[in-house]
């Protein structure tokens, strides 16, 4: 089976909540398998980052929404190995303001321009979600890539 390729090799990545939700989630296997290796590679190279907000909502996800909720402690112990290391923007007003000046030049909700402000913040090239039109370009710096999007042809 052909492996997806997307190149990361230009500078750091952000990655979205929903990849490491997809990173544990047995029902989607293909998603499973691309995400494990997207977050493999974030830490292996240090060139993965993300902001305090992916690990709220991945808390929340993983302890209220997962069909085989995460305890406390294996939240805590998920969120200290593969998320705290790649944390690079914590929460600021700067961040609220760059969101909302996202939001009115993209149309994006509030919460996916937090991320992106938190992609732009980090000094970004990519941010990895399945969530926002894959392939936009914001800001003139920063390439929107679902990393999930040419994985139904591999299953043919």
């Amino acid at each position: 089976m052909p492996t997806q390729t997307t190149d990361l090799s230009d500078g750091l990545f952000f990655i979205d909540t929903n990849i490491f939700v997809y990173a544990l989630l047995a029902s989607e296997p293909l998603k499973r398998q691309r995400a494990v290796q997207l977050l493999e590679q974030a830490l292996a190279t240090h060139c993965g980052c993300i902001s305090y907000q992916v690990i709220q909502e991945f808390a929340n996800v993983a302890t209220r929404k997962f069909a085989k909720r995460f305890t406390a402690d294996e939240c805590q112990q998920f969120i200290d190995a593969a998320m705290q290391p790649l944390n690079r923007v914590s929460s600021s007003t700067e961040l609220v303001h760059a969101a909302l000046a996202l939001q009115t030049s993209t149309g994006y909700g509030f919460y996916d321009c937090l991320i992106l402000a938190s992609a732009l913040q980090c000094g970004a090239t990519t941010v990895l979600s399945e969530d926002l039109q894959h392939n936009q370009l914001i800001d003139g710096t920063l390439r929107i890539v679902n990393p999930f999007l040419n994985l139904a042809m591999q299953e043919e």
